[in-house]
């Protein structure tokens, strides 16, 4: 078994295209019959299509869901949120910083889908580095092996 593509089912087609191109830099692999398939794996399927195929009304789908979200990770938060702003896109809440160190962001897609972007382990490792921490302090807060910390460092310097 090998997971495929992650389907979003949205009201609006040509405006989460959009979105996912603009705000997150994604390329349109194939755009057929209603269905948009995106780089990493992202498919995009009109609501009115994806009602047809598992036989349900527009009262049966359930558009907005705060207990799945799509993550990626970014190098430069500060430069993403520039983007998150000049997009208008709406925040469910500002950066904050999670006790192992990553500065996350997440906000909503135009049908209420939840995105975060984080910071990559490897920045988050430097910037905590140039903080001062030890790579063994590093391990503990991050709860990550040495060795990892080390390979992570070495390997992108």
């Amino acid at each position: 078994m090998k997971l495929k593509n992650t389907v979003l089912i949205v009201n609006n087609l040509e405006q989460s295209k959009k979105f996912y191109k603009q705000v997150l830099g994604l390329k349109v692999l194939l755009d057929f019959h209603g269905s948009v398939t995106l780089s990493s794996g992202i498919v995009l399927q009109s609501k009115e299509i994806w009602k047809d195929l598992i036989h349900k009304t527009d009262q049966d789908i359930m558009m907005v869901n705060h207990a799945v979200e799509l993550s990626f990770e970014t190098e430069d938060i500060d430069a993403f949120m520039l983007v998150l702003d000049q997009y208008h896109v709406t925040l469910l809440h500002p950066p904050k910083e999670g006790t192992w160190g990553q500065r996350v962001v997440r906000f909503y897609d135009p049908d209420g889908h939840i995105i975060e972007v984080g910071e990559s382990m490897r920045k988050i490792i430097k910037r905590l580095v140039s903080q001062g921490f030890s790579y063994e302090e590093l391990a503990h807060r991050l709860r990550l092996p040495l060795d990892y910390i080390k390979q992570i460092l070495e390997s992108h310097s």
